[in-house]
């Protein structure tokens, strides 16, 4: 039995079923762009292996890094020890964070550090003596990672509904309608729903707000429930509430950050800054597991100073050498290289190669923000079809839902993002399917 065979007969992908798991490919390794399979064909990745490469893949100076690191330390748990990498990654981070920002956690993935944020917010109530505050306002339309307070915090009618019965119930706000789009944005108008959400925001902390902790949200780019991109204005609303409040705002820039929306940082297209803030993906430059939630010192000091004054969590693999010093790499390139730059490029690109796709019967929009391009079907095209395209464009694309999209790596050049888009238009162009086959999420 060859490697694909027993793959598919013991192997379970991810949103997939055993009983007729989807076709896949067998990657052999990945260079830049591309990914280069078992059979010597090339794919480009043109959503970033789930957003996270941004260097492209195997970038020389990462790899070289993880290697470094590998002769002198793997690993060693973080209770009780520090390491030179963890604590680089903590000042680089530190510096780039909003000020005020500079307590630093490090985190196995992006739920997780989602997971920690919260316990920060609660935490903090807590060490203020406010102990029935433990539930959070989030964003319908939102999602924040598959474990379990991640997925309770997620739009509570997208994909995380056949959990309901073991996850707490927190409380959610409309889904933000007033959309952004960065090809016309100064001077716009609040719509009328904008300041009804506002309104519906604080009626809904004023009711609640003796049980609620604190508030978060993918600040600008609401990406693996909704694909939304939505104005920033929104955020200083947010902002305002919970200072009124005394409560936590925590922005989830997992997918949003390290530039994929213009900027280092989505929410800096706004006044407001977070009091905690996860980071993750494009981190290490897509090429380990690493994350980290943020958090200013003012939350940090009040947890610090209460009755438990330890925060209670502790990954077994927090501040992996291996992944520190991955990130680090990834950051200095960051720094050295004008990502803001080449993601304007992207934008312009993917925005001159979609726009027309909107005249396509079953296309329902089509929007552009930084390096993301999304074009909302009424229904995706069957998987065989999407296949079809991928093999013969040789452009990796996984839709979900009814979003067909691109999140390349913030480091393609422009043939490859108008050969990005030419696939993204066949896939659309595809005759709808009976229902949705694509992957529910990303």
């Amino acid at each position: 039995m060859n490697a694909l065979e027993y793959d598919r007969s013991h192997v379970w992908h991810p949103y997939a079923s055993l009983k007729d798991p989807p076709p896949v490919r067998l990657a052999a390794g990945a260079e830049g762009v591309e990914i280069v399979l078992a059979d010597g064909r090339r794919l480009v990745d043109a959503v970033s292996s789930w957003w996270c490469v941004a260097h492209g893949h195997n970038h020389p100076a990462i790899v070289s890094a993880i290697r470094k690191q590998c002769g002198s330390l793997c690993h060693v748990m973080f209770g009780g020890f520090t390491h030179a990498p963890a604590v680089e990654l903590a000042e680089r981070l530190a510096s780039i964070a909003p000020p005020g920002m500079d307590k630093v956690f490090f985190a196995d993935s992006g739920s997780i550090s989602v997971e920690v944020a919260v316990k920060m917010a609660i935490q903090y109530q807590q060490a203020k003596g406010r102990p029935s505050r433990g539930k959070m306002v989030a964003l319908k339309g939102g999602y924040h990672g598959d474990t379990a307070c991640a997925m309770a915090l997620s739009d509570p009618d997208g994909m995380h509904v056949l959990f309901r019965g073991m996850m707490p119930r927190h409380h959610f706000v409309s889904k933000p309608d007033w959309a952004f789009d960065s090809a016309r944005c100064a001077g716009d108008v609040p719509p009328a729903s904008f300041a009804e959400w506002e309104e519906e925001l604080e009626r809904l902390v004023d009711a609640h707000e003796g049980e609620i902790a604190g508030m978060i949200c993918e600040p600008v780019f609401q990406a693996a429930n909704a694909m939304n991109f939505y104005r920033p204005e929104y955020l200083d609303a947010m902002r305002r509430v919970c200072d009124a409040h005394d409560l936590v705002l925590v922005f989830d820039e997992i997918a949003a950050g390290f530039h994929r929306t213009g900027p280092l940082w989505a929410h800096s297209r706004a006044g407001a800054a977070p009091d905690v803030m996860c980071v993750g993906k494009a981190l290490t430059g897509g090429h380990i597991t690493l994350a980290a939630t943020i958090a200013s010192s003012a939350v940090a000091d009040v947890i610090s100073r209460g009755d438990v004054g330890a925060f209670m969590h502790g990954p077994t693999y927090m501040a992996n050498p291996l992944a520190c010093a991955a990130a680090n790499a990834s950051l200095e390139l960051f720094s050295n290289g004008d990502y803001a730059a080449k993601v304007a490029r992207i934008e312009g690109e993917l925005r001159e190669g979609l726009a027309p796709l909107a005249a396509i019967p079953n296309v329902k929009g089509v929007r552009v923000l930084g390096a993301a391009g999304v074009v909302e079907v009424e229904r995706l095209p069957k998987r065989a079809d999407i296949d079809r395209v991928i093999d013969e464009t040789g452009v990796w694309l996984r839709p979900f839902a009814n979003f067909v999209y691109a999140m390349p790596p913030l480091v393609t050049d422009s043939a490859t993002v108008r050969r990005i888009a030419d696939a993204v238009a066949r896939v659309a162009a595809l005759p709808p399917g009976p229902e949705c086959h694509g992957d529910f999420h990303e």
